[in-house]
């Protein structure tokens, strides 16, 4: 079958991996010159099958109200006279329900893990090379009482078939060395073993290379302009040079860009953009020793650290700001300083690359995998804080709904 993916970012490169494994002729439409341009190229780095949850739990109502006003809140709401904004809102806090929220936790749990094996079997046969660590990820409380709560909550996962080890701080000093230095405090800490952190960018290239070398063909710099419904109910596309491209089918996985891709076409998807933020630091003389050697997570400030070879990648925040993408040098400068807190030998390190870009988010953080209501076109987007956590997995198991197979995993696919 020809299959036109739209995007190149993790998800529509991994897409058009698996979709040409499984014998199908692929083209790759991508505005970009190169791959992985957008959101796949700031990413911080997680692949957190272990931790897999969505940001909708009913915790976070409070601290919402909380947040409010709080320019360095880990999530900020700029609310704006835009319908589509205001209805992902309206979902969001329905999705904080705690029978939703058990729902989606499960069902991102089952997806995550599938997504981690199948990330472990394309590593092993085509030998990418993306800073990849292979030591979990530590997830650190500040508080007695935030590390009593997330010790429940691991045991609770566990029904779900989450592993999470329970640390101390002296386990956790113990495994992550580095952290000795602190400056903030660590009251102990949830590890996940199987987990993995890597550059999505390195990859998300290094995959798209050995695809094109299989036999898919790349088109960058060319930007799809709308997609059009003939009467007979063939889906065709037009770039913005006027060019008409056709195939059998098509996957929509421009991220935040689907929905208004969509929208013309009657098929209207809860995606929106959550505005997030990375600082890289460079690593050389004695920060290499002084930096970490395996992924942390920040639970009180929602920020992951992750270690790239010598670079050192620290993440987080969300903004609900529409489609900005400038960078908040203030914003940066917070996730710069919390990184500094736990490793004060960093602050002296060269300029760091500030980064900010669009994540698709769904209020539940459940990524849309599946067909729509138009016969050939396909959905592969809505993946949030997961797209390189769930990218394998989806792409897998979109290729087996478009050949009609059921996927293995379970999931309440489109």
């Amino acid at each position: 079958m020809r299959i036109i993916v739209l995007g190149a970012g993790v998800i529509g490169v991994t897409s058009a991996w698996a979709l040409a494994k499984a014998g199908h002729s692929v083209t790759v439409i991508e505005r970009r010159a190169a791959a992985g341009m957008e959101t796949s190229f700031g990413n911080g780095g997680q692949v957190a099958a272990g931790h897999a949850e969505p940001w909708a739990h009913p915790a976070v109502l409070g601290r919402v109200l909380a947040w409010m006003g709080r320019e360095s809140a880990p999530l900020r709401v700029r609310l704006r006279a835009d319908p589509a904004q205001w209805r992902w809102a309206l979902g969001f806090l329905r999705e904080c329900l705690p029978g939703r929220h058990a729902r989606t936790t499960r069902t991102l749990a089952a997806l995550a893990a599938y997504s981690r094996d199948r990330l472990e079997a394309l590593t092993a046969e085509t030998g990418i090379e993306y800073a990849r660590l292979a030591r979990g990820i530590l997830h650190l409380c500040a508080t007695p009482a935030s590390f009593e709560t997330q010790a429940r909550h691991a045991e609770a996962m566990r029904a779900f078939g989450i592993e999470r080890e329970v640390m101390s701080r002296a386990e956790c000093l113990a495994l992550e060395p580095a952290l000795a230095a602190s400056r903030t405090p660590i009251a102990g800490g949830i590890h996940t073993p199987r987990d993995v952190s890597g550059d999505a960018h390195l990859f998300t290239q290094g995959l798209a290379q050995r695809a094109a070398a299989q036999g898919v063909v790349f088109r960058y710099d060319a930007e799809l302009a709308a997609l059009e419904v003939s009467s007979q109910g063939t889906v065709a596309g037009r770039l913005r040079n006027g060019e008409v491209v056709q195939a059998e089918a098509w996957v929509v996985a421009l991220g935040s860009f689907s929905a208004p891709m969509l929208a013309p076409l009657g098929i209207r998807i809860p995606v929106y953009p959550l505005k997030g933020y990375s600082v890289t630091l460079p690593l050389s003389g004695t920060a290499r020793d002084a930096a970490p050697t395996m992924s942390l997570s920040d639970e009180s400030h929602k920020i992951v650290i992750s270690r790239f070879g010598d670079r050192l990648r620290a993440a987080g925040t969300a903004e609900l700001a529409g489609w900005d993408t400038d960078v908040d040098a203030a914003r940066c400068d917070a996730i710069r300083a919390r990184v500094c807190a736990f490793f004060p030998a960093l602050a002296q390190t060269g300029e760091a690359v500030h980064w900010a870009g669009l994540r698709p988010a769904t209020p539940s953080n459940a990524p849309l995998i599946g067909r729509t209501r138009i016969p050939g076109l396909w959905l592969n987007t809505g993946h949030g804080t997961l797209g390189w956590t769930l990218a394998c997995g989806s792409a897998f198991a979109l290729a087996d709904l478009i050949d009609g197979e059921r996927p293995t995993v379970d999931y309440p696919f489109a």
